[in-house]
């Protein structure tokens, strides 16, 4: 009678629902962003007042471990699902096209995405939901006010687009109210994101959506062009700390039990040069190039990606090939002018979490893939600054703060999981998010 009694009790309270917070969360990614230029900041010589208050008055973490490859679309994704990309489906920021039919497109549809999204669970759970620029939200049934991020020439003519992507009438709606145009927030410099700010804060004060999503490029788009630490980039982080601390006010004003999450989605590392992989793969027989336009005409083997890249073969359990491959990397990875840190098979990206590939190279911080059948095996790199590296590398950690009611004030949170970040989020929304992997940090 007494086991029983034990049992009954034991199964109540697995029944029973863990204390939900219940809070409206604005969770703000700041793509690129460094712990410790938030943690450190002083002794970068960086002003932020903003993040390190919210620092202070929060919890955060002295780094995120995030997904492989360490590139902005399948962070994002992880952020809001809790699985990594093996399982979101998102394994990289564009699609595999070989042979560029896809005219360079991104993973911009949130239908590529195979798992519940904070986005469902808030929907699902009668909470009202709006997004600004989240990655791989274009088509998403469950934001009541959508912009999501999305391209194809980066043009004007693109404004017409994104207006027929958004929400209908939401565009011009926050035009109106807040005084930004929408070619302002379409910008990748610093203006572009006090625009995408504005535009935030205009729209908690008409909707108050209980889950908050927005996305800020600038600093990841300063790092690329002039390294990471730079003068440049100091700055754009400093303007994006300012728009931040004028829209949390907003923010607050409206809805004064508001959770805020500043996440990003990698760090970054400074680069310098770029391997021919490409190059490499045509002279092995690997892959066939137009003599004339030096374009993709077919393939075996074939590297998707930079900083790290996977290797995908045109028929993966075909042992000879694979041999092939096998051989052709290592030859590359023993000359040490490449920058090629390591080679790993398919069991090791399946433990890392990464997309189907047969091999995955890792570069050395300072090299990437890039150029041309036609190029030279190395060139200088044109970009200074760079990410998409595995995760393991320390540089790559991305920047975790939570603030609000409920989370304790001042608490490090050492070293964090990025899958942690989708389900501490609901636990803050009060919903449930059981097809997580990771674990609520509170």
């Amino acid at each position: 009678m007494r086991l029983k009694t034990l049992i009954c009790a034991l199964l109540l309270s697995l029944a029973l629902p863990t204390a939900a917070w219940t809070a409206p969360v604005l969770m703000v990614s700041i793509d690129g962003l460094r712990p410790a230029d938030v943690l450190q900041a002083e002794e970068r010589g960086l002003k932020v007042p903003t993040l390190r208050r919210l620092a202070a008055e929060g919890a955060s973490a002295t780094g995120v471990r995030n997904s492989l490859p360490t590139l902005t679309y399948p962070n994002h994704v992880t952020m809001i699902t809790g699985v990594w990309p093996a399982r979101h489906g998102v394994v990289s920021n564009t699609t595999f096209d070989p042979e560029g039919k896809n005219q360079g497109g991104w993973f911009w549809y949130a239908e590529d995405i195979k798992v519940p999204t904070l986005w469902d669970a808030a929907h699902a759970a009668g909470k009202p939901v709006a997004n600004l620029f989240w990655p791989v939200a274009t088509g998403s049934r469950s934001i009541d006010w959508n912009v999501p991020e999305y391209w194809r020439a980066r043009i004007p003519e693109d404004l017409k687009l994104l207006r027929a992507l958004a929400t209908p009438g939401l565009i011009p709606t926050l035009e109106q109210a807040s005084g930004q145009g929408v070619a302002a927030v379409f910008s990748e410099e610093p203006a572009g994101d006090e625009a995408r700010a504005a535009w935030a804060g205009t729209l908690i004060e008409a909707k108050h959506p209980a889950l908050f999503t927005l996305h800020l490029v600038s600093l990841d788009h300063t790092q690329h062009d002039f390294g990471p630490g730079s003068p440049e980039a100091n700055r754009a982080l400093e303007r994006i700390d300012t728009a931040l601390g004028r829209l949390i006010e907003r923010a607050r004003a409206a809805e004064p039990g508001l959770v805020v999450a500043v996440v990003s989605d990698h760090g970054f590392a400074p680069l310098h040069t770029q391997t021919n992989l490409i190059g490499a793969f045509a002279e092995a027989g690997l892959i066939t190039l137009d003599p004339k336009s030096h374009k993709v005409k077919a393939w075996e083997a074939f590297p998707w990606g930079g900083a790290s890249t996977a290797i995908i073969l045109a028929r993966p359990d075909d042992a000879e090939l694979k041999a092939r491959v096998r051989a052709v990397l290592d030859k590359l990875a023993a000359d040490p002018a490449l920058g090629i840190e390591r080679v790993i098979g398919a069991d090791e990206i399946a433990r890392m979490g990464g997309g189907p590939a047969s091999f995955w190279v890792d570069f050395k911080l300072g090299w990437e893939a890039g150029g041309d059948g036609a190029g030279p095996a190395t060139r200088p790199s044109a970009r200074k600054g760079m990410h998409g590296y595995f995760p393991d590398h320390p540089e790559l950690r991305a920047t975790f703060i939570m603030v609000g009611p409920g989370v304790a004030r001042g608490r490090s949170l050492g070293e964090i999981d990025q899958r942690d970040i989708a389900p501490t989020v609901a636990k803050a929304l009060g919903v449930a998010f059981p097809s997580a992997d990771g674990k609520p940090l509170f």
